[in-house]
């Protein structure tokens, strides 16, 4: 139970990596199709970042659960209670964050909730990437640590059938389309239209209450996995184990998009199945190079170095480009001779990005590689002082 694998943390930081890249393009109008999410069904690389995180959750979970139980049901809820709340006020302070916006020429405080200039309320989204791993990651340690391992089992199977219900029990005739999907109601109803994301031209949330269904059975996964792993040991058998598990899931989330599509912006069940699949492929594939083949370098230390402190480093990678926008760079002065701004990432595209690459995809790809580049060396200031920041 308590082998050290080098390649789950490479796993994981390598998770962060991406998760911070595909977040941080120099143009959002300029991005290889790789690095962009799916326009709805279907998946690409992108959609991929985030259920390998809630992945990396779970398996970590089974490393560290044994200890929790061990201190009985205080050291327990004590612990996921105070994480999950931590994780979600982080999320939500990020949505919110820097608390100040400019309109036109002053900095003016971001409220909760107003009325925007088309009579539609809006305000700081309630939902993100940190509320939903937090969610997720306290109703998967809930289930683990009450139902066992088996149980966690049987609970799995329910939840994901039982989502594809709620799906076409919402709205029998079009269950899985934008503009179709029970759960926005939901939303709205419970955080009110102008706290949701509205990416899409309506108020949607992809990281809305419904749709966590399924993330939490992603978290649960992982658990899985991971204890597989411990069970199992570094030999053969469960490196054989893992791959051929990757390989029917894959199969069946492809079987099941036929009927759920495969959809990350409502987290089907058949994207859960699908996604797993892959993690365990790449999971298995890192364990035979680091493990069984020893074959360690640059490139994992590289991402070992963003696993050390996963949670705060992608918070920085949030944090620090909604400070820059605050400083604004003049740019061009319009026909009307009014003066006009860009910011720092606008101008590293246009100035440096373009002048370099004449495909603007490029430029754009060359920043977040830089930013990428950044955090990667504040992740490793920390590791080199021994600084880890736990979440």
């Amino acid at each position: 139970m308590n082998q050290r694998y080098y390649s789950l943390d490479v796993f994981r930081g390598a998770t962060v990596a991406l998760m911070i890249l595909v977040n941080n393009p120099g143009s959002w109008s300029h991005i290889y199709a790789p690095l962009d999410h799916a326009n709805w069904h279907g998946c690409t690389p992108t959609d991929l970042v985030f259920p390998f995180f809630l992945f990396a959750v779970g398996n970590a979970m089974a490393f560290v659960l044994p200890r929790l139980e061990a201190g009985g049901d205080a050291a327990f809820w004590k612990k996921i209670l105070w994480r999950t709340s931590l994780i979600f006020i982080i999320g939500l302070f990020l949505n919110w964050f820097p608390f100040v916006k400019w309109d036109h020429d002053q900095l003016v405080v971001k409220p909760w909730a107003y009325i925007d200039a088309a009579g539609k309320e809006a305000g700081v989204r309630i939902p993100g990437v940190l509320q939903r791993i937090a969610l997720a990651y306290f109703f998967a340690s809930v289930i683990v640590y009450y139902l066992k391992l088996r149980g966690a089992f049987v609970a799995a199977a329910v939840i994901l059938l039982g989502y594809w219900f709620l799906c076409i029990a919402g709205n029998p005739a079009d269950p899985f389309s934008l503009h179709g999907w029970f759960g926005t109601a939901i939303d709205k109803k419970i955080f009110g239209a102008g706290h949701l994301y509205t990416g899409e031209g309506i108020p949607f949330d992809p990281e809305g209450l419904m749709s966590l269904f399924a993330a939490i059975v992603q978290v649960l996964f992982g658990y899985f996995a991971g204890n597989y792993i411990l069970t199992k040991g570094k030999t053969p058998a469960m490196l054989n184990g893992l791959f051929v598990a990757g390989c029917v899931l894959i199969f069946t989330g492809f079987c099941w998009d036929m009927v759920f599509p495969i959809n990350k912006k409502i987290w089907t069940s058949s994207y859960t199945i699908y996604t797993t699949g892959l993690a365990l492929l790449v999971i298995s594939i890192m364990i035979y190079l680091i493990e069984f083949q020893e074959r360690k370098g640059w490139w994992s230390r590289f991402f070992d170095v963003f696993g050390k402190n996963a949670l705060f480093i992608f918070m920085l990678s949030g944090i620090i480009p909604r400070l820059l926008a605050l400083y604004r760079i003049p740019g061009n002065v319009g026909a009307d001779g009014k003066q006009s701004y860009i910011t720092p990432r606008d101008w590293f595209y246009e100035q440096v990005g373009k002048n370099i690459f004449s495909d603007p995809r490029n430029a754009s790809l060359l920043y977040a590689l830089c930013f990428i580049l950044l955090m990667w060396s504040l992740a490793w200031i920390l590791d080199k002082k021994k600084i880890y920041i736990k979440v």
